[in-house]
């Protein structure tokens, strides 16, 4: 079981990447799955998530309207899209399979990754101002 994110680069303020996560040895589309991110000397947090019945997705409020999360079951593959970046974007991205999900009725209000998530290497996003 592994999990590889790929898609990361340098780019300059404003300009947009697509992250991508792909799975091996399992179907990404029985778990929640999971962006998270971690920059130098700050906590990894979780950046989006998309759940595998409902199809809910979740944004972290930095990244609203500019990031979209989404899944393309033939490809076994969840996507990252990164549009108009910003400096304060720069930092290891990875994904999870797996999520802790807490739910305010059908809205998705955070996560967490699970102890047992999959967890892959990360991709660098690097922004330049």
């Amino acid at each position: 079981v592994q999990l590889q994110a790929s898609g990361g680069g340098l780019v300059q303020s404003g300009g947009s990447l697509r992250l991508s996560c792909a799975a091996s040895g399992f179907p990404l589309d029985y778990y929640a799955i999971g962006w998270f991110r971690q920059a130098p000397g700050k906590e990894r947090e979780g950046v989006a998530c998309i759940d595998n019945i409902s199809g809910s997705t979740y944004y972290t409020d930095s990244v609203k309207g500019r990031f979209t999360i989404s899944r393309d079951k033939a490809k076994n593959t969840v996507y990252l899209q990164m549009n108009n970046l910003k400096p304060e974007d720069t930092a290891v991205y990875h994904c999870a399979a797996d999520l802790d999900i807490n739910w305010s009725d059908s809205s998705i209000i955070n996560f967490t990754r699970a102890p047992d998530a999959a967890w892959g290497k990360g991709t660098q996003v690097t922004v330049s101002s």
